[in-house]
Parts: C-alpha cells; structure tokens; sequence
C-alpha cells in the first residue's frame, strides 16, 4: 500500500469539511477577540499573585471573559482545579444536598464520575454517601435524547439534570448544543428549580454556539482540552448563572468566601494566550479528526463520526477490531510525538478506569487532550479515541506514523 497516495487523496476528498471548520474558526475568534476588547487585556493582567490573591485582576477579568464568551452571568476558571473531572465534581458537590437525586440525561457518565456518583459501590466521599440518589437515561439508538423518558425520570426531589456532550469511550456521536436545546426548554418550563448542567469537556468551539448560549444553567470543561488552546498548563472552568456558580464557589473555597480568594504564583498569560488561540487550535484537532476519519474509512474500518459527518466534539472513535491493530495505532501515535516519542505504550490499571487502558501522549502539557493523543480501553470491540493536534501539519504526520506501524505489524 502507497502511505502517502493514500493521504494525499483522502486529504483532497476532505476539502470540503476542512474549509466548514475554518469557517466556524473565524467565527470563534471574533468571539474571543470581542470580549478581549471589551474588558480591555493589557499586560497588568498577566501578572501573579499570592497568599488570598484578594482583587487579583488577572483572575477576575480571565472569569469576566469566559462569562461573556460563553453568555454567562458568571465564571470560575482557576489553575487549582485539577481536572475535567474535579471541575464536575466540585459542580455536583455544590449544586446537590442530601436527599436530593441526579438525573444523568444521556446515559451513564465518563468513567472517571462513577466514583464521584458512587454508582458502583460507595467511595468515600461520593454523592451516594451523602444521600443523593442517581439514575441515567440512556440516548436512543440513534444518538438522540429521549426526551419523554427524560422528563419521565425527573422526580420532586430531583435538582440536577446532566448531560455529557462528548462520547467518552462510547460508540456513539457527540450530543450537539442545538440536540440539547429541546430538554433546556421543557425542563425550564417544567421545572425552573433544577439546573441543568453540561460537561463540555472535548466540546468548546466544535460549533458556533455552546450549551449556554443555549439555555444550559452550567457548562464545565478542563483547560487542557479545547478552551486552553494547547498552553494552558493546568485549570479548569466552570460557566453558568449567578446563583449556581455562587453556590459551587462555596465548595470550590469555603461558603462566604466563594471567588474572592485564590491566588496564583505563576503568571496568567498562557490562560489568556492559550484562550485566544483555542479556536484555532480547535480547527487543527478537527481537521486531524476528519483526516483520520477518512483513511480508515478507506481502509474498510468503521469509524464514528464519519469523515463527512457533523462533529459536537474533537473525539474521532476508529473501531480497530484487534488489540495489535489497537496497539499498533497508539504506538504509532507515540512514536510521531514531539514529546517522548521513544516510549512504547502499554496497556495499565489507570485509576477511575473499570478496564486497563492504553494511551498514546507525547504532548507539552500532561495529558493535554488538545495535544494529539490516542487512548482506549482495552476491550471489544478495541475502539480507539484519537483527539487533538495543536497543528494540522502534526496530525498529518502522526497518521502517516500510525499507517506506517499498522503496515509493519501486517495489519493492514
């Protein structure tokens, strides 16, 4: 098989869907450039802090921008969140009380909120030990909310609705802002005391509109996937109403202290930088995607979603079949890193994960998601979930790398 043919005609057959993303590129850097301007960045913001960090402008004014951004009454986006992860956590913790139940609206969540839900078992320190009660209603067949079992499942005591807006490590598409807004609206109308909540994870400037532009109460995401624009070092941002933001700052420090506390030693600007370029980095990672998507399309694999198809996140799922072919594919991701190319991934016990997990991550910032990675459980039917590239250019060559190592292993 010719590699290089093989991209080369693939990256022609996806010139209509890399100039849609371009497209869509533009449009959220108008955004972000807006509420720069509007709040007037200048180098004072960048500046550190210390100890309480009492009216630390570079934090503040980094929230003002994200609440504007994404059409919020307000925002935490701080470095001391740890990850996507806490960011839900510190949501659920805040916006729940004892006795209280939470409504999961497109099926279970990521692996890693098991834990926090304290659905299998009950960890120490989860929801269930607190009292609160759980359930997921599954998406239907064809990816959709199923909307009458949704509103079926909501109960008097029910005060949190959850969606999750990327696939995780399921086979199924993305749930797009807009297939959301169907459930924001009737459970508004219905029930105006829940707060329907978003991870947004994988998702920030997929499309041109966000779940809070939307009617989403809160949207949560981590600052090294997408809104972080590949220099973030850390963080996380939480985006949504006055009333729930105030009431998950009371868990994010301490109630009656909430946001006025927090300082950061470091300087502000990759927050600032890395959140003017994420549209633009967004458009390599989808393009990346969408490259991917094709070859192995060519190669006879299903993927998900197709190469032509609409995306709501910079996940591309390839159902590999094997666990060489799986294998394979990482170690060829690995090996065209910038970043610890010469480690050979294996598959291990990674905590909040219920089988082993391989992963391919060669990137700047540790466990970037919006750098080129590839993970997966290792499990049928052995999918693999690529997501990233802070340069087009870069997943070009990693694709090339991947093909490269599946011809050597005889796998294709």
């Amino acid at each position: 098989m010719d590699i290089h043919a093989l991209i080369d005609q693939c990256e022609k057959d996806c010139a209509a869907q890399f100039s849609a993303i371009d497209a869509r590129s533009l449009q959220g850097t108008q955004r972000v450039l807006d509420a720069f301007k509007s709040h007037q960045v200048a180098a004072r913001h960048f500046n550190p802090t210390t100890g309480y960090g009492y009216d630390d402008i570079g934090r503040d004014t980094l929230e003002s921008i994200f609440a504007e951004i994404f059409g919020t009454e307000a925002a935490i986006v701080r470095p001391q969140i740890a990850s996507g992860t806490h960011a839900l956590s510190l949501c659920l913790f805040g916006l729940l009380l004892p006795g209280d139940h939470l409504l999961a609206a497109s099926g279970m969540p990521y692996d890693t909120l098991e834990g926090v839900i304290g659905h299998d078992g009950q960890p120490a320190g989860s929801l269930s030990e607190m009292g609160v009660t759980f359930d997921a209603v599954p998406l239907l067949p064809d990816g959709a909310i199923d909307l009458p079992a949704v509103l079926a499942a909501i109960r008097p005591e029910t005060k949190v609705v959850e969606l999750q807006r990327s696939r995780g490590y399921a086979w199924r598409d993305a749930v797009s802002p807009r297939q959301m807004k169907p459930l924001f609206d009737q459970i508004h109308a219905l029930r105006p005391d829940i707060c329907v909540m978003v991870d947004n994870c994988y998702g920030a400037f997929v499309c041109n509109e966000e779940p809070t532009h939307l009617g989403a109460d809160v949207a949560v995401g981590s600052l090294i996937k997408n809104i972080g624009g590949g220099l973030a070092p850390t963080g996380g941002y939480i985006v949504g109403s006055a009333k729930a933001i105030e009431r998950i700052a009371a868990r994010l420090t301490a109630p009656g202290i909430g946001r006025e506390v927090g300082s950061y030693a470091a300087s502000y600007q990759p927050f600032y930088q890395g959140l003017f370029m994420a549209p633009h980095t967004v458009a390599q990672a989808l393009k990346t995607a969408v490259l991917a998507a094709r070859i192995f399309e060519k190669l006879g694999m299903k993927t998900s979603p197709a190469y032509d198809a609409p995306r709501a996140d910079i996940i591309q799922a390839i159902e590999m079949g094997t666990p060489e072919r799986l294998t394979a594919l990482c170690r060829g991701v690995q090996a065209a890193s910038p970043v610890d190319s010469f480690v050979v991934p294996e598959a291990w016990e990674m905590p909040g994960y219920e089988d082993p997990v391989i992963m391919a991550a060669g990137t700047f910032v540790g466990g970037a998601s919006i750098e080129l990675s590839a993970d997966a459980p290792m499990r049928p039917p052995y999918a693999a979930y690529m997501q990233g590239a802070l340069t087009y250019e870069h997943g070009r060559l990693a694709l090339q790398s991947v093909l490269e190592a599946l011809q050597k292993d005889g796998c294709i």
